[in-house]
């Protein structure tokens, strides 16, 4: 194992190991992905090891194969090349039920996020289309149609079929309650729109099956998929309501590298923190990745006239990243939404009592609040089209509000990002250059160059076990407001430069293979 060494400025750090083997300590073969310089490259390599290659993923200049032990040891011990199991993907839908009472059939989450006042100003996200990366969209009246009643679906990629069809399914129910809090063009009572940006065009990105499973392949497929036909469908915003926890650093794991090439392509990559709590450094992938929109959950605490008592939900899960990172970015509200859902759908199956009015369940988890900020970025989005994803990111951020005492903060940065996204302060915000703007995400993406942001702890790291690479991993990585950690706040301070940085233990540190990634919802009182 060779150690992380410094150079003499004190911000460069020259990275002698950064390649990241998943453990795979069983003698059958199981699924890889293999990534190298190229396609070409790792197909090179896993043949000469004796093995075949079943497909190429290009997005991550890499290919699948199925491998031994044996032969995963051998790659594993070239610097060139990377190894990742392709580990399971399932929902997460047991945790917390606790039944919802009196359960709401207003659209709150859409008033409380502020909206609702930038829909009576003309704007609903018409124009923009997100994707959403999920358990597919059931094909309902208000999500096949936009508030004037004209179609607004482009239609369904399969990505275990690898095929594209014009109409929408779904049997899980998840997809179709995400869809629905950022589209939803139903009104309640008070004649308010449910969804977010009732007026966008929706892609479904089915990665997931009907009972919630999938892989780390299906996913990267999804985003491949999306970057592909990204001009022809103009898909703007890839909403992610998942999350799987970290198996490496950031730059090493396959989907974060597809993730980080959507971002490159000119997407707005929404991802949820994860459901896992208030355990420090639970932000797992693809939420880990620096570059792109991270969100915790918030809730109102069953109060909703009253945002006295509004603060972070307590799933919701809070960084640093290993990296040290400060995620998740923004929080919004996540707690007790309700969205369409058909009664015939698994989840709601498995749990009536939490049904709304026929077609409507409510669900809490960061997945909820992913969801309503894709709808944000989709109305920035319908108001300047020319945004990059790092001007959209740059405003949610200088927009947000942070939950204070006072003058302190009420929970620390690490819950709440910069704070609860305001959506209307969002649209109008005209902030430029506050957010990446010292990160290059094309070397990043590409293995040239990775960051480390202002919390960064050379412990942390060591529990990964490293091998020989040759990129460059640059300090002061995404500083907010150009290092202010509220408005008029605090500063990170600019003296904690990762130097004399211990060489790492050469005793390996166990990984699990087993991990999944989790959608990332609970019904649940939180």
């Amino acid at each position: 194992m060779k150690p992380f060494a410094t150079a003499v400025t004190g911000v460069l750090i020259a990275v002698t190991a950064t390649a990241i083997a998943v453990r795979n300590n069983t003698a059958d073969n199981d699924e890889y992905i293999v990534m190298a310089s190229s396609s070409a490259h790792a197909a090179e390599t896993v043949i000469d090891a004796g093995a075949n290659v079943s497909k190429s993923i290009p997005v991550v200049k890499g290919v699948v194969a199925s491998l031994t032990a044996a032969q995963v040891q051998e790659l594993k011990y070239d610097p060139a090349i990377k190894v990742f199991k392709n580990s399971s993907v399932e929902l997460a839908t047991d945790s917390g039920l606790v039944p919802l009472s009196p359960p709401s059939s207003d659209a709150i989450v859409a008033q409380q996020t502020g909206a609702h006042s930038l829909h009576d100003l003309g704007f609903y996200g018409d124009g923009v289309t997100v994707a959403v990366l999920d358990t597919g969209i059931k094909g309902m009246y208000p999500l096949n149609k936009d508030t004037l009643g004209s179609d607004r679906v482009h239609g369904s990629y399969i990505t275990n079929k690898a095929t594209f069809s014009k109409s929408l399914g779904e049997k899980n129910g998840h997809g179709t309650h995400i869809s629905s809090i950022i589209a939803n063009s139903s009104q309640d009572s008070n004649n308010q729109y449910f969804g977010i940006a009732p007026n966008v065009n929706l892609l479904s990105i089915k990665a997931f099956d009907d009972n919630g499973g999938g892989n780390y392949l299906n996913v990267i497929d999804g985003i491949q998929w999306a970057i592909n036909n990204k001009d022809q469908y103009n898909i703007r915003v890839l909403n992610m309501s998942f999350s799987a926890p970290a198996q490496s650093l950031y730059w090493d794991d396959p989907v974060n590298i597809a993730v980080m090439k959507a971002w490159e392509a000119g997407i707005v990559v929404v991802a949820s923190a994860g459901n896992r709590g208030a355990t420090r450094g639970a932000i797992g992938v693809p939420g880990n990745v620096p570059h792109i929109i991270t969100v915790g959950a918030a809730t109102d605490s069953y109060t909703v006239s009253d945002n006295s008592d509004d603060t972070v939900a307590n799933f919701s899960s809070i960084g640093p990243t290993a990296e040290g990172f400060a995620k998740p970015e923004v929080v919004a509200y996540g707690g007790h939404v309700i969205g369409l859902m058909q009664k015939s759908a698994a989840i709601a199956q498995k749990y009536p009592e939490f049904h709304v009015d026929d077609n409507y369940f409510t669900m809490s988890g960061t997945s909820q609040a992913a969801a309503v900020v894709s709808g944000v970025a989709a109305l920035m989005l319908q108001n300047n089209p020319a945004l990059t994803p790092d001007e959209v990111k740059c405003r949610l951020i200088n927009s947000a509000n942070p939950f204070m005492d006072g003058d302190n903060a009420s929970v620390s940065v690490f819950q709440q990002g910069a704070g609860l996204v305001d959506a209307y302060d969002a649209v109008l915000d005209t902030s430029l250059a506050c957010s990446n703007s010292t990160m290059d995400i094309a070397a990043d993406a590409n293995g040239d160059t990775h960051y480390v942001g202002p919390v960064f702890d050379e412990v942390v790291a060591n529990e990964y076990e490293a091998l020989d690479s040759s990129g460059n991993l640059w300090r002061d990585g995404n500083l907010w407001r150009d290092g202010n950690l509220w408005r008029d706040g605090n500063l990170w301070r600019d003296s904690f430069i990762a130097s004399d940085v211990d060489t790492l233990n050469d005793e390996t540190t166990e990984l699990s293979t087993a991990s999944h990634i989790r959608i990332n919802h609970w019904v649940t009182q939180e």
